[in-house]
């Protein structure tokens, strides 16, 4: 067999591997870029059940609460901000600016409703109430929700930007459109509906 042949047999089977290869690859960070996209629906489906039951915690505090309308006030203008901000992030999840977005307008909310729950401390009966305690566990059952959640899209955008930067894949990443590493969803507080701890000393 002369090796004009052997060539002509070769370099089509090289060139067949390598195109199977570069493909390989592209698969590979189509399924895990869809695999964060997808952890971050399972976020969004957490908040949005959060948002909603923060209206009707609010309006059961307000029989109790008439003196601290501002308190009140300011946890709906923070919700509505935080759903703003998550219906953006879902549009782009892993991006930076979607997810500071997010992360601030989370911690703006944590802080409403931290400053809610110390003052609910000082109404025994609103505590008392069983419609506030029954969604005050909602709301901490949907936070441990959210928590985990956002712990597994998390770990997908980790292995997302790890395998775009190793080699070859790094190579050919930019080519595919996958040029920038996700960002991670971080919050400050995991817990928003438990009330901080006050001392006077």
């Amino acid at each position: 067999m002369s090796t004009g042949l052997i060539a002509l047999i070769v370099i089509p089977i090289v060139l067949l591997v390598a195109i199977f290869w570069i493909v390989g690859i592209y698969n590979r960070l189509v399924a895990l870029r869809g695999r964060y996209k997808n952890g971050f629906s399972q976020i969004e489906v957490q908040l949005q059940r959060r948002y909603d039951l923060i209206p009707n915690l609010v309006e059961t505090a307000k029989g109790y609460m008439s003196h601290e309308r501002e308190t009140l006030e300011a946890v709906i203008e923070a919700r509505n901000q935080a759903a703003t901000s998550l219906k953006a992030a879902a549009a782009a999840p892993g991006d930076a600016a979607a997810m500071q977005g997010l992360m601030g307008a989370e911690g703006a909310l944590a802080g409403a409703m931290g400053r809610m729950n110390v003052v609910v401390e000082a109404y025994p009966d609103l505590k008392a109430n069983q419609n506030m305690m029954q969604l005050s566990e909602e709301l901490t059952t949907t936070e441990n929700k959210v928590a985990f959640s956002r712990q597994s899209f998390n770990d997908s955008v980790m292995e997302y930007n790890i395998y775009r930067k190793t080699f070859p894949p790094i190579f050919f990443a930019g080519l595919f459109g996958h040029s920038s590493d996700a960002t991670l969803l971080e919050f400050e507080s995991e817990k928003i509906a438990e009330a901080p701890k006050v001392s006077f000393n």
